[in-house]
């Protein structure tokens, strides 16, 4: 039972990591019905700004402190990425209204290819550490209820709090502010929305912006575990099947499809890994999605579309 609960935590863990980029996806696709495969991309660029931010600064300036370093590198990469977000909106997607999807997924992924070139046209190429001081040794709990008791990665743990409080602040912003309802109107009605003088650009500003900052959480996260490389834009790649899970449109959706794809992944590479010869945890994912698309396309809480002809 303490093997099986170890395992369990683990997937939760890293089903929250997996939450914490899919809900890019999702909060871009419920504003603007973008599908955007920039996010990986995103995620990386802000990443190579922390990891840069936190070289320079105590060079820049007389700070010696690790945490205000940390702070301040974290609210400067958020403003690059509020940048990268305006000039995302004012340069592509304001000429592409109305546009086709595919047009519009297209120019997502030119926006990938641009911003990885543009990253390690400014930042360099090296993989970059993030140290934000988060203890990466591990801990033994509940060693009164089992024996030797159960291991947990402090890191895992904190960086699942961080990604709890992330979407709990995001569900208060959606569901208590007039701009998240004004976001919440824009996704269910373009049209009407705009009708009631609800000024769609300045909403696609807000909402990129947004994703931009779960991408810098997220890079932050990723980058502190695995170091800031070029590899981390496809982490993007592992949030597409919790999204799919989960519903393109639903925010609950992108944390409990993560949780159940971090589960099923640890489970699945422990107890049948052996029988098949291990990498379960490589492919399980995909193909959960893909039971998804043949049988419920729009995912667990996403909404069910009814075309009357």
């Amino acid at each position: 039972m303490a093997f099986f609960l170890e395992t369990l935590f683990g997937g939760l863990m890293a089903g929250m990591l997996y939450s914490l980029v899919a809900l890019g996806f999702v909060l871009i696709f419920k504003a603007s019905g973008v599908f955007n495969f920039a996010q990986g991309a995103m995620v990386l660029f802000a990443a190579l700004a922390m990891a840069r931010l936190c070289e320079f600064l105590p060079i820049w300036t007389v700070i010696d402190n690790r945490f205000i370093t940390d702070v301040l590198a974290f609210v400067l990469a958020g403003g690059v990425m509020f940048v990268v977000a305006w000039l995302i909106e004012r340069l592509v997607l304001r000429h592409l209204v109305n546009q086709e999807g595919a047009t519009l997924l297209m120019a997502t992924l030119g926006i990938a290819y641009f911003l990885e070139g543009l990253g390690q046209a400014i930042f360099g190429s090296d993989i970059y550490k993030i140290d934000i001081g988060m203890p990466k040794e591990p801990i033994f709990v509940l060693d009164t209820v089992f024996e030797g008791g159960i291991l947990i990665n402090k890191e895992d743990l904190i960086a699942a709090f961080i990604a709890a409080g992330l979407v709990a602040l995001l569900s208060v912003f959606f569901q208590k502010t007039s701009t998240g309802r004004a976001l919440r109107a824009v996704a269910d009605d373009h049209q009407a929305a705009q009708s009631i003088g609800i000024p769609l650009n300045r909403i696609w500003v807000i909402v990129w912006c947004v994703a931009g900052v779960v991408a810098l959480v997220a890079g932050m996260i990723w980058g502190s575990k695995l170091g800031v490389q070029f590899s981390l834009a496809t982490v993007a790649l592992r949030a597409l099947p919790v999204v799919i899970l989960g519903g393109l449109t639903s925010v609950p959706g992108a944390i409990i499809g993560g949780l159940i794809i971090g589960v099923g992944e640890k489970l699945s590479e422990v107890f049948l890994g052996p029988y098949v010869g291990g990498g379960i945890e490589i492919w399980f994912a995909y193909v959960l999605a893909l039971v998804f698309l043949l049988f419920r396309p729009q995912g667990l809480f996403g909404e069910k579309i009814i075309d009357r002809v």
